[in-house]
């Protein structure tokens, strides 16, 4: 299994580090692309340094560089998770707008009919946003904004975020113990 891990600069990056973390532990090869702004946000809103997040990724590329690996659509991945998700990248994706590695390597894994997960992170959501999904939507690409659940009574952040990054683990049928499913408990 290989996966593409964008990191945009969206809230939530800590959805990323977690993916980044899990799937380390698990030894599924990553290859990370993370924009300027999720640089930023990582030291915004967790106590990580970009640098840590780097370390958990087998494999790291610039986001401008348009030349990387992750480009082109003869770079064998399984599919690409991007935690979180900013409006703007969706955008981006949705209109065919290659402007960054993650977007490009975005509209690559849908040219190749590969799954492509995007945890989308904005509230409340515009009808621009909504369209962009839509779209997006219809050409197989999973939109998965990280919704709290509460059936399994989460007690800490963490409870939460496990939760979203699982259910983009099931996506791929890999297997984790981030949360409990239904009827476990």
């Amino acid at each position: 299994m290989k996966l593409i891990i964008g990191i945009t600069g969206s809230t939530g990056v800590i959805y990323g580090i977690r993916m980044l973390e899990v799937l380390k532990k698990l030894n599924i090869e990553t290859h990370l692309v993370m924009s300027e702004w999720g640089e930023k946000c990582i030291t915004m809103e967790t106590e990580h340094a970009p640098d840590y997040v780097k370390s958990l990724a087998t494999s790291v590329s610039d986001e401008k560089n348009m030349a990387a690996s992750v480009s082109s659509g003869t770079h064998r991945i399984n599919g690409m998770i991007v935690a979180p998700c900013s409006m703007k990248t969706l955008s981006a994706i949705a209109n065919g707008y290659d402007d960054t590695l993650v977007a490009r390597a975005a509209g690559v894994t849908i040219k190749e009919s590969r799954k492509l997960i995007l945890m989308v992170r904005e509230t409340p959501l515009s009808a621009i946003h909504l369209e962009n999904m839509l779209k997006l939507s219809r050409l197989n690409v999973i939109i998965l904004p990280p919704v709290t659940e509460f059936y399994t009574k989460p007690k800490t952040i963490e409870d939460i975020v496990n939760h979203g990054v699982g259910k983009c683990l099931d996506q791929f049928d890999i297997d984790h113990d981030l949360y409990p499913r239904w009827g476990s408990f």
